[in-house]
C-alpha cells in the first residue's frame, strides 16, 4: 500500500484554465561536423492549467531540447514561446530569468536536492532566492511536505530519504514558487514501478487538483512530462509526440 496521501480530487480529464504554456513554429539549428541538424521544425503545442500532458518520442528526437527550450533555459532558432501569456522573445536574458523563477518550476530525473539541506530547507532556498521571507517560505514548505505526505520526514535530509521520497520532496520544490508551468523529464525514470506508480499518481492528482473550479483556478498550473513509459503517458490528459522535429498529437 502506498503511504501517499489520499487526494480529494479524481482522476478524470480536469477542468482546465487558460493557457500557460504556448508553443508555436519552434525552431532550433545545430551545426553537427560542419553540417546543420534541424532537431526542431516547427513544433507547436499549448498546455492550459490543469491538465498533464505527455511528451513522447524515441531518444535523440529532441524532446530535451523542446523541454529547454519552453523552461526558457535555452533559445529557440525561431518561434513564438509564451509562458502564463508573456512573450519570452521580447525579454533579454534577465527578463527570462526572472519569468521562469516566477512561472516555472522543473522536476528531473534525479532528484538534484541539496544533500546537506533538511527536505523542508530545500524547498525553502528556492523561495528566499525568489525573495519570500524566511518565515513565509517555511509556511509554504510544510504546507507542501504535508501535501505530498512527507510532513514527517521535514527535518530529515536527502540520504535519509527513500527514492520515491526525495523525488516526492523535488516535486514539492517545483511547486515552492507557485508556478503557472510545471516542466518534468522523466519524472520517474530512476524509480521502480511500484514507486514510480505512486509518484505520477501524486503528480497526476496535483495538477488536476489545481485546475478545479469554474475555468481552472488561476492559481493552478499547468505539467509538460518527457517520459518513455508508454503506460503512464497514457494516463495522462494528452499525449504529444515529437516526430520529426514537430509535435503531433496522439
Amino acid at each position: 500500500m502506498s503511504d501517499l496521501p489520499v487526494m480529494d480530487v479524481p482522476n478524470s480529464r480536469p477542468v482546465v484554465g487558460e493557457t500557460v504554456l504556448e508553443l508555436s513554429g519552434v525552431i532550433r539549428r545545430f551545426q553537427q561536423a560542419g553540417n546543420v541538424l534541424e532537431v526542431l521544425r516547427g513544433a507547436a503545442c499549448a498546455v492550459r492549467r490543469g491538465e498533464i500532458v505527455a511528451l513522447v518520442g524515441p531518444s535523440g528526437a529532441g524532446k530535451s531540447t523542446l523541454l529547454h527550450i519552453a523552461g526558457l533555459l535555452e533559445h529557440a532558432d525561431g518561434g513564438v514561446i509564451r509562458i502564463a501569456g508573456r512573450d519570452a522573445a521580447t525579454l533579454d536574458d534577465a527578463g527570462r530569468t526572472a519569468l521562469r523563477r516566477e512561472t516555472i518550476g522543473f522536476v528531473y530525473q534525479f532528484h538534484h536536492l541539496l544533500p546537506e539541506f533538511s527536505a523542508e530547507e530545500n524547498i525553502v532556498l528556492p523561495q528566499m532566492i525568489a525573495g519570500v521571507p524566511k518565515a513565509a517560505a517555511r509556511e509554504r514548505a510544510k504546507e507542501l511536505l504535508s501535501l505530498v505526505g512527507l510532513a514527517a520526514r521535514a527535518s530529515h535530509r536527502p540520504a535519509r530519504l527513500s527514492g520515491g521520497e526525495q523525488q516526492r520532496v523535488a516535486i514539492a520544490r517545483a511547486l515552492a514558487n507557485r508556478p503557472s508551468l510545471l516542466i518534468a523529464d522523466e519524472p520517474t525514470g530512476n524509480l521502480d514501478h511500484h514507486t514510480a506508480d505512486d509518484v505520477f499518481a501524486l503528480l497526476t492528482d496535483l495538477v488536476r487538483g489545481s485546475g478545479t473550479g469554474p475555468g481552472g483556478r488561476k492559481d493552478g498550473f499547468g505539467a509538460l512530462v518527457a517520459t518513455h513509459n508508454l503506460d503512464l503517458a497514457a494516463r495522462m490528459d494528452r499525449v504529444i509526440e515529437l516526430r520529426d522535429g514537430v509535435l503531433v498529437e496522439t
